[in-house]
């Protein structure tokens, strides 16, 4: 049986330490740049000091973002199984810890890879198409939030501010706001015609969105989010990853708490899906029928929005899984 080293890597922007092992007691410390040409030197030095091949080597890091991305190229490109974990998900496999530093917390992760060798989950790149949408959204999102910060506040302070000075306030603020609406405009342009280039991306598109309430924003994250429907191919496990799947909070006879979601979520998209569920209770004559009928039966609006979010979902699932457009009294060929 050949040895396997478990190399943890604690990433910062400028360099990251990592830790050696291959019984979860000893620990080899290593430290390195954050950029190709080290990283290239480091790997190199790791297989001459312990005679180690490439097959032999499990890395495990914390989700970083971008700061991931030098290392996660050179691990992908010399066939390296990498896991990519959240840094929640390994700080709660700790237990009761004390203290922290750079070289702690990289041999916590290598101790974490070491003791869940059996259920990793190696991580594989996204298609750049994927890439690049995903960087689209989020840049989206961000200049529409800054543009909101702007707007509202000046909308708001109308009535309760001289006249004037409500109009030097506005027009300080017009060239800012006109430059963030092009910007915006520009972007989604770009994300329009990415969406054109794909045939599969496309395919999925039409797919989601023709779910009343769903628009372009929310079912291209929805596509992103799930790496195209590979990652996640439950509407269940979607929901819990939105934040939108409700969770039982009782032990024994004592605890009986509210059935809640949890805060452990993707925020973005569950706030995209609460959007998209009041403009479904809108349009939508059966979503709009089933809200009312549970808010006079006295149930907590919030808690049939919520369901209402649910709904989406699955619709969104059940029309990707049987590649069909949504319709209101589809019927099974089978039934």
């Amino acid at each position: 049986m050949k040895t396997v080293y478990f190399l943890g890597i604690d990433i910062a922007k400028k360099k990251f330490d990592g830790a050696l092992t291959v019984d979860g007691k000893n620990f080899h410390p290593i430290e390195a740049e954050n950029a190709s040409k080290p990283i290239q030197a480091l790997f190199s030095d790791l297989k001459k000091k312990f005679s180690i091949s490439y097959d032999q080597l499990v890395v495990c890091m914390e989700h970083t973002g971008i700061y991931c991305r030098p290392l996660l190229e050179f691990l992908i490109g010399n066939q390296i199984q990498v896991c990519v974990e959240s840094a929640f998900q390994i700080k709660q496999s700790q237990g009761l810890v004390r203290g922290k530093t750079d070289k702690i917390d990289a041999q916590r992760i290598a101790l974490y890879a070491y003791k869940n060798r059996e259920s990793l989950k190696f991580w594989t790149p996204q298609r750049l198409i994927i890439q690049k949408l995903k960087a689209l959204l989020v840049t989206r999102e961000r200049l529409v939030k800054v543009k909101t910060e702007l707007q509202g506040p000046i909308k708001e302070c109308e009535e309760f501010i001289e006249e004037s000075l409500y109009k030097a306030i506005a027009k300080s603020c017009q060239s800012s706001i006109k430059s963030l609406k092009n910007d915006i405009q520009k972007i989604e342009k770009t994300i329009d015609a990415l969406v054109k280039s794909d045939t599969e991306i496309d395919r999925q598109y039409q797919l989601v969105t023709s779910v009343t309430g769903l628009g372009k924003i929310t079912g291209l994250n929805i596509i992103v989010s799930t790496a195209e429907f590979t990652r996640i191919k439950d509407a269940k496990k979607f929901a819990c990853y939105s934040g939108v799947a409700p969770f039982e909070h009782s032990s024994g006879s004592s605890v009986r708490g509210k059935t809640r979601v949890s805060k452990m979520a993707n925020m973005t998209l569950k706030k995209l899906l609460h959007m998209a569920a009041m403009t479904a209770m809108v349009h939508d004559d059966d979503l709009k029928t089933y809200y009312h009928r549970k808010v006079l039966e006295g149930k907590n609006k919030m808690s049939v929005i919520n369901a209402v979010r649910n709904k989406l979902i699955s619709r969104v699932f059940a029309c990707v899984n049987n590649n069909r457009l949504y319709q209101k009294n589809y019927q099974n060929a089978l039934a």
